[in-house]
């Protein structure tokens, strides 16, 4: 009887080990009344050959073999980041999603590709990620990134009087990026992005005693170059085995199909958008939850910059810090007028 219990046991993993080393094909639509892009089936077709891949690496427990992969360089870079903190699979053998075509950038884009992620603290619990994936008009994969929650994407997406569909998809695709950038401890991305006069704000609950000996709860908060920053995340990368970052909204404003974290203002004939968003990190020494709003600016002739990040825990002394006290575009007007 035990060794039939046994074998079953051993049954049921191996049947779980297929289930996530098994294939998968990929088919994207368009919008009804839509052509059929060119490289719709290449991008269906190579996406399904790197969903399979990560699959199989992923039973094996082995490092993913990208030589052959329809991939960019750039992206290989990004997906082999990505694996060499966290490892994840595809838990559908049939992929069905809508393809986006932004002809202006000669590019495409899929949304919701579902993955599963192994916790590596916590052996046996898996948690449900998205991502997205960039291709070219020809279908060759250009981008993989986490997403952000779709809750979120979607409030971003509700923001037509402050951005443009095409501002609003570049500031999406950028905090994802941004985001993906902390998970894969990308600091060359980081370097890249902070402007070299970039002001970085995080505070800190300190807890002191009132007169009648009561602890009175406060933040402080501490400023800091781009440089300090680097320094500070450089060490940070190097101590944790892995980083898991999470994005989502503030309030309820997006819930209520609103705009919930995206404002814009003009200056010296510039525009800047401020991004709030409530993060969530996890990291194999370090955990807290708070939020993070960081200033962009998107040159027409350039990459994107972020001019400002600050961050604030979400909780002060058992209670929640109000939303208007959580930093925005307005506390900033001031210095904009410099940069």
């Amino acid at each position: 009887m035990k060794k039939k219990f046994i074998h079953l046991i051993l049954a049921f993993a191996a049947s779980c080990m297929s289930l996530f080393a098994q294939g998968v094909t990929v088919t994207l639509t368009t919008d009804t009344g839509m052509s059929r892009p060119a490289g719709i089936s290449k991008a269906e077709q190579n996406l399904g050959i790197v969903l399979s891949e990560i699959n199989a690496a992923c039973s094996a427990d082995r490092t993913l073999q990208t030589k052959d992969l329809p991939m960019d360089q750039f992206a290989i870079e990004s997906l082999t980041m990505l694996w060499a903190n966290l490892k994840f699979y595809c838990d559908d053998s049939e992929v069905v999603e809508r393809l986006w075509v932004f002809e202006g950038n000669r590019c495409m884009q899929v949304n919701h590709i579902p993955l599963m992620i192994k916790n590596p603290d916590k052996p046996g619990t898996e948690v449900y990620q998205e991502a997205v994936v960039e291709f070219d008009l020809q279908g060759k994969i250009t981008d993989f990134r986490f997403a952000i929650d779709a809750q979120t994407a979607e409030s971003m997406e509700n923001c037509g009087e402050t951005a443009t569909k095409e501002q609003q998809m570049q500031i999406l695709q950028f905090v994802e990026r941004f985001r993906t950038a902390y998970n894969t401890k990308d600091l060359a991305f980081m370097k890249q992005v902070f402007s070299d006069d970039a002001l970085i704000i995080t505070g800190k609950v300190v807890t002191t005693r009132s007169t009648d000996m009561q602890p009175v709860s406060k933040v402080s908060y501490t400023k800091q170059t781009k440089q300090q920053y680097m320094n500070n995340l450089a060490i940070c990368f190097k101590r944790n085995k892995w980083i898991d970052v999470k994005f989502s909204n503030i309030g309820e404003n997006g819930e209520q199909g609103g705009c919930a974290g995206i404002t814009k203002t003009v200056k010296n004939g510039k525009e800047f958008f401020g991004v709030r968003l409530r993060q969530e990190w996890r990291s194999a020494n370090y955990s807290d939850e708070g939020y993070v709003f960081l200033l962009w600016e998107f040159p027409e002739n350039g990459s994107p910059i972020i001019h400002v990040r600050t961050w604030q825990p979400e909780w002060v002394g058992g209670e929640k810090l109000a939303e208007e006290d959580i930093f925005s575009l307005s506390d900033f007007e001031e210095a904009l007028g410099s940069m």
